[in-house]
Parts: C-alpha cells; structure tokens; sequence
C-alpha cells in the first residue's frame, strides 16, 4: 500500500524543497496493532516517503514464516526493505531513514535536545514497550491470567509515563522538545495511545503527555499511521 497523501501532500508535510525519491519503493512489514511499526509509519509520512504495506498477522503467527524470518531472524515487526537493504528493529529503521531521506529531520543538531529526544526514545523503546509485548504478555496470562497481565502491563506503563512527565516538567512548546515534531514524538504517540485504547491508561495523571498526545491527533502524518487505519486491521 502506498501513502494515502498525494505527491503535493506528502512535500508540504515533509517541508520545503523537493523530496528525493527512493531507488525503488521502500516496503514496511508492519502488524496494524504494534506500536514499534506505528513509529516507523509516522516517520514514512513525516519524510514524505510512500511504501508498500506488508502485513505480518502476529496473532496468526505470520512473524515465523520462513519468507519474513529470513528478513528478520528475531522474528519482529516492523521491518523495513530498501531495494537491496533490509533494516529490522523501530530504532534502527529510523536511523537509516535519518541517514538515508534527511527531509523533516527527526533529530536537533543541538547536543542537549538530540540526547533528550534519543533518551525519551529509548525510555519508550527500551523500558515501556518490551515489558507489553505479545510474548511477555501471553507469558503472563498463561502463567496466571488475563487480569494480572493487564494489571502488570498497566504498571510498567504508568512507571515509564511519570518518568517522562518529570523529564518533561515545564515543556510548553507544541511538540516534546520543541515546535517541530521530532524522535521522541515519534516515539511517544505510539506508546500513548496504546496505553489509552488498549491499556485504560488514566492520562489526567500525566498532563503534559496528555497534551502532546491532543497535538499529535491534530497532524496528519500522525493520523494515517493509526492502528485502525491500517489495512489489515480488522473491520469495525
């Protein structure tokens, strides 16, 4: 599947100037629900790149098929293709598209605002995320049940979510680190909004994320990479 946006749509959203296109159309193996690949379909957007939606059903254990094992041997999503270069991890992908596609660059050139963007970031990817993923969380259920599995993904989301909004304490620009929309964003809607429409997270908690979150429901790089606007997410 290719970006809904037209060519017009995807410049004004990546910015200025023209938007190099890729050698060949890149592809994005992606499950509808996983946050890791929602993070690399907003980056898509915001860079202006159009891609072939691949999907990989996790439910349906599509993740070990021989074909998407041979991309990627940990057998995650997302992954990415680039002609002849295959990336796979959400972080990884998003430093080649750094490298590779500068336009709407994710990352400041000021030192203290890349590290802070690299630290939400890896806050998220490294101490949030892992602990809600499908295998920990069916580890858990099966192990006691569905209800400690919630209890115990709600927990280490909440703990995740009062250490950004100290980090955060004072933010009043539109975006986490600033007017525009960088990493830590890119980082920061996923989990959110997961934590509200899966988890029942109580965001009047955490005012600041609570906000970022409302600023990011209003751009539409953000909006086209939602989970239920996927393709292979099921109907309604």
């Amino acid at each position: 599947m290719a970006s809904g946006y037209s060519s017009n749509a995807l410049q004004a959203i990546a910015g200025t100037g023209a938007v190099p296109e890729p050698p060949a159309k890149l592809k994005l193996y992606s499950f509808w629900r996983s946050s890791c690949s929602q993070r690399v379909r907003i980056a898509l957007n915001l860079k202006g790149l159009e891609y072939e939606y691949k999907p990989v059903n996790l439910l349906a254990n599509e993740q070990k098929d021989p074909e998407f094992e041979g991309l990627n041997p940990i057998k995650y999503v997302p992954a990415l293709v680039d002609g002849d270069t295959v990336i796979a991890d959400s972080f990884a992908i998003l430093l080649y598209l750094e490298d590779m596609y500068p336009q709407h660059p994710l990352l400041p050139q000021d030192p203290q605002k890349r590290a802070l963007n690299i630290q939400i970031a890896s806050i998220v990817g490294s101490s949030i995320q892992p602990l809600q993923n499908y295998p920990v969380f069916n580890f858990i259920k099966d192990k006691l049940d569905s209800n400690e599995a919630v209890k115990w993904t709600q927990h280490h989301i909440n703990r995740g979510f009062t250490a950004l909004e100290k980090m955060l304490k004072g933010c009043d620009t539109t975006y986490a680190t600033g007017n525009e929309i960088q990493l830590a964003d890119v980082f920061l809607e996923p989990q959110i909004y997961g934590g509200i429409k899966r988890f029942g997270i109580d965001m009047s908690i955490y005012p600041i994320l609570a906000r970022l979150h409302e600023a990011y429901m209003e751009h539409p790089a953000f909006l086209d990479a939602l989970p239920e606007k996927q393709p292979d997410a099921p109907s309604p």
